[in-house]
């Protein structure tokens, strides 16, 4: 549990009141980070809720700040030298039902278990880009990266999760098809 004694009375409420009001939102987002596990998507909140109760009375935009912990505490994760815990298969899961394709139950199963196969940087680029819709200069920022390993990244996780869920494959552009990058203009070549 998050203690108080750095917040005073003040504080100390208005940060109950935040963590009652969006702590479902950034549970789903740890959770995203967290490669589908509920268990350590909840260690991840919780880490970052008692970060930032010792600095709540100097936080100006608490959501901000929050989700900025979050992705700095994910980062912190697959930067550490620790072996990476992977899960093996004896034989390759049956990805489609047998008549009627995949139900959208059991895509948001197999997609789950697809993220939790990817490695904690392609689980964070994606999940900033497509559940927090930001532009990729916002990515690079938050994580700490360039511009150019948050579009190499990208590009790998999205192929690598339509080779671990080839149903993806029909849901959007093919990599080829992708309009341009919203983050950037093109420039104009003049001869």
């Amino acid at each position: 549990m998050v203690t108080m004694d750095a917040l005073h009375d003040e504080g100390a409420e208005s940060f109950r009141e935040f963590v009652a009001n969006r702590s479902s939102a950034l549970l789903k987002t740890a959770v995203l980070l967290s490669g589908g596990d509920r268990h350590a998507g909840e260690d991840l909140l919780q880490n970052a809720l008692i970060k930032v109760a010792g600095k709540w009375n100097r936080v100006e935009d608490p959501e901000a700040y929050v989700r900025q912990v979050l992705y700095r505490q994910q980062v912190g994760r697959w930067r550490l030298k620790w072996p990476r815990r992977e899960v093996s298969y004896g034989e390759v899961p049956d990805g489609a039902a047998a008549e009627g394709g995949t139900s959208s139950a059991e895509l948001r199963v197999v997609v789950r278990e697809a993220l939790g196969r990817l490695t904690p940087r392609q689980r964070a680029v994606l999940v900033l880009r497509y559940f927090e819709d930001l532009p990729e200069a916002d990515v690079a920022r938050l994580l700490g990266i360039s511009v150019g390993t948050v579009r190499s990244t990208t590009h790998r996780s999205l192929a690598k999760l339509r080779g671990l869920v080839p149903e993806l494959s029909g849901l959007g552009p093919a990599d080829a098809e992708q309009p341009p990058s919203r983050d950037y203009a093109p420039v104009e070549v003049r001869p």
